[in-house]
Parts: C-alpha cells; structure tokens; sequence
C-alpha cells in the first residue's frame, strides 16, 4: 500500500535532511578554516574545532524540528516544486538566525577575544540550502520516473459526480507525476457506465459499503455535488472506519474564489468567500510605495514620448491635449482618468456608442498610432501619482459599463476591492480592447486574490512585450 510507502519516504527524508544538515555544517568549517579563506587577523584567536561541532547536537534536531513546521514532510505529489523550495529558504533563514544568536549567546561566555567566524555561520546556510534543494529536487525527478513506468502509484474513488470530480480529474490527467490512479466514481444520480475522461461511474454511493472492506484503496476523493451534501457525514463515517485515507473537495467553485481561506472562531471554521491580500495594511503600503517610485521614474523616464504625443496631438487635430473621462474605481468610487486624445472632439451621445472597434471611425490616424503603441494611456502615472489608479490592476470602466455588467456577469465587482491600473492580469494575456468581458474578469480575479508584489513585478516586465503593443489595440 502506498500509506507504508509514504511512511518509508518520509522516514528517508528525516535522515537524509540530517545527513546534509551535517554535511554542509562540516563542509562550511573546512571551507572556512582549512582554505585561503581562514581567517588569520592578528589579535583574533579562532575557537577550536571541538567547539562547533558540539554545537551539531543542536542545530540537527533543530533544523529537522523547522523542516517538519514548515511542512517539508508531507506528501510531494501534489505539492509544487517552487512551494517546497520556498518553505526550504524559509526554514533556513529562520534556522541561520537562531544559529547566530546561539553562536553569540556561546560567544560571550567564553573568556578572551574568541568569536564563532560569520563567513562560515553564511557558508553554512548557502551550502546547507542550496543542497538541500538539489537532493530534494532529484527525489522528485527519481518518483516522477518510478511513477510513469506504473510503480508507487496511489489508487483512488471519487464519491460522487460533480464540477467538483471534473475539476479534479482534469488536474490528475494533466499531472502524471502524480502518480494517482483513479479506480472509477460512484454516483446516486449519473447513470452506470458515464465516462469522464475514461473513468466510468461504477455505481451508486451504495456500492461503497462493498468496496471498502476489499481494502485495494490508498484514498476516497468525497466529490459529492451540492445536492447530496446531506449524506455527507455517513459517507464521513464510513470512509473513516475502513481506515483509508479521506479528503473532501467541496463543490463550490461558482460560489468561491480559487484562494478560499479559513479562521479559527473559537473552534468553529469559518470559510471567507473571498481572499484578496491587498486588505492587509502591510501589503498596500508596499504597493503604494512602489506605485509612487514607479509612477515618478516613468513619468522622467517617458517624457520625451509624452512630450511627442502632446504636440503630435495639438498639431493634428482640433481639441484639448488631454483627454479627461470618469470611470469606477476602488470601492466603485468615480475619478478623471487622463488620456492623451486619440479621437475627434465628440458629443455626449457619441462618447456612450461604446468601445473603440476595428477601425472606428472617430479614431484620429494619429491617434491610432498612440493607441497602437500604448503611448495614450501615459498620463496615467500621474494618476497613479494622485492615488486613484495603481501601475498594476484591473483596467477601469464607465460608469454605464460598471452598471450594465455588475448584473450581466457575476463577480463583476469583485474588481473594485482594489485600486484600477494601468496595465494587468488580463491585458499581458491578451484581453485588451474589444475583446470577452467575461474572461477579462476571471483573469482579474485571479490577480486580484493572488497579488504578490512578484506577481506586480512580473506584470511589469510582461508589460513592456506583450503589453504596449497589442493587436487589441485600436
């Protein structure tokens, strides 16, 4: 069974993670002290060998006890390789900092000028890391051969058909390193024999009774739809009492974002519909900042471009510089936005005709050219300056626009949480211009509930290639 397995590999890991915690530890000291690298100020006596290494008997339980809070012994199958590399710096970094506070509590009680060396206290955490992630990575290319040449693998039933169960096998077919080997679904309501991507329903949730005591499963997916939620617990029990392994995925995903998270309410879960990180003080105030830092170098940066599209816009058409028009933004509060013109001065009842289209007639020749090239959308980091607009986000609406989607398109005004930007998500994707509403917002979603100052960053960078010049654009 592939539960003994598990236990073997995370044993294995235990010991290997040792084994290298102790061998970065003795490779850092001969680096340090046995190379050009050793320290020889005058003045300064170099503690003895003995003395580091007495200190192993505490930093190998210790770093083992980090591996284990930051989950570095849990089932790899589904976890990326990025998260286990993220929680192994994250373990280190907090390991190297009780180091140096250990190697200076052990410094100060030691008579005369003696000092635990800081070169190899840094040696220490850059070998100890770096090895660990380059063993830990090959463990992963080692089970990923293993389990496509049909050994470890993990056998499962999924109870109940659902959007929940599809999603799921979908993720499982498009992950064959997973190694996950799915048996058949049992359903009271999809008759016998529906396939979905080649797993039939075997039967009905009665069935499940007879299939348990055979004992051939690793795990039990519970994917019931929203319907059969009542039978839930027996299902629970059952599973439980069979010993084999049991999770839940809900059948929630119209309801709830891709990033639901959960509070403690005094033993009571509570599951939050929507997660968005900006609502942390301390993440807004770093996105700030880097607006305003960014908003500044671009506008000195851009200005020979904004100084162009100022005076090719006075010299080729009649009307103002600047284009001023209102649109929703944060907690769907109304701003200017500014733009340089890029259309015939029109009336009110021509502004409402809607979006630019191919070829639109109210475009000026060099106005499409502005528009083409991104360059009209410039005075925007001045917006970003006065703090209605962000460099990154969700591209702003009309207000008739705000009004007629927020009852056309669900989770429309999800996107008002945050503040608008000038370039996004959706737009480095491709969804610029008079393209689908409806995917621009999942993709604004998404940035939304997973906003990361990398993930602003990587906007950014994508922006310069794929987002001032845009087929879209128009």
């Amino acid at each position: 069974m592939i539960k003994d397995n598990q236990i073997f590999f995370n044993r294995m890991h235990i010991v290997l993670d040792g084994l290298v915690v102790m061998g970065s530890f003795l490779l850092a000291w001969v680096i340090k002290f046995l190379t050009p690298l050793a320290d020889t100020t005058p003045g300064v006596t170099a503690l003895p060998a003995e003395t580091y290494f007495r200190v192993l008997y505490f930093i190998v339980p210790a770093y083992l006890i980090l591996y284990s809070i930051y989950n570095l012994y849990t089932s790899k199958r589904a976890t990326r390789i990025r998260t286990e590399i993220w929680n192994i710096i994250k373990a280190n970094t907090v390991g190297i900092v009780g180091v140096m506070v250990i190697f200076f509590l052990l410094s100060t009680s030691i008579d005369g000028i003696v000092d635990f060396s800081r070169t190899f206290i840094f040696l220490f955490y850059f070998i100890n890391m770096t090895l660990t992630i380059l063993y830990r990575w090959m463990i992963r290319k080692v089970l990923y051969t293993i389990r496509r040449r049909g050994n470890n693998l993990k056998h499962i039933l999924l109870i109940g058909y659902s959007r929940a169960a599809e999603a799921y096998l979908d993720r499982i077919y498009s992950n064959a390193q997973w190694g996950y080997v799915v048996h058949g679904i049992l359903d009271d309501h999809v008759p016998k024999d529906t396939e979905y991507k080649g797993v039939r329903v075997l039967g009905t949730l009665d069935n499940l009774s007879h299939i348990l005591p055979e004992n051939k499963l690793d795990e039990i997916a519970i994917t019931l739809p929203l319907c059969d939620y009542n039978k839930l617990e027996s299902i629970v029990d059952q599973c439980e009492k069979s010993g084999v392994h049991t999770k839940f995925i809900p059948d929630y995903n119209s309801l709830f974002p891709s990033r639901p998270y959960t509070e403690d309410l005094m033993g009571l879960p509570v599951i939050n519909i929507r997660y968005v990180p900006l609502s942390n003080t301390w993440n807004a105030v770093l996105k700030r900042i880097v607006d305003v830092a960014g908003a500044i170098f671009c506008i000195v940066l851009f200005s020979p471009l904004m100084l162009f599209a100022a005076v090719g816009t006075k010299l080729t058409s009649r009307g103002p510089v600047i284009y001023k028009q209102t649109r929703i933004g944060m907690h769907s509060k109304p701003f200017t936005m500014y733009k340089f013109r890029t259309m015939r001065v029109q009336t009110q009842e021509e502004e409402r005709q809607g979006w630019t289209t191919r070829n639109d007639e109210r475009v000026t020749k060099f106005g499409s050219l502005l528009r083409r090239t991104s360059i009209d959308e410039m005075p925007q980091f001045f917006n970003v300056l006065m703090g209605s607009m962000s460099l990154v986000g969700p591209r702003p609406e009309r207000p008739q626009f705000v009004e007629k989607f927020r009852e056309e398109i669900p989770r429309y005004m999800v996107k008002h949480q945050v503040r608008p930007g000038i370039t996004g998500w959706a737009q480095i994707n491709g969804y610029r211009g008079d393209t689908s509403i409806r995917k621009r917002i999942e993709y604004d979603i998404f940035y939304i509930e997973n906003w990361s100052l990398g993930l602003d960053f990587r906007i950014l960078f994508l922006t310069v290639f794929k987002g001032f010049i845009n087929r879209n654009a128009y």
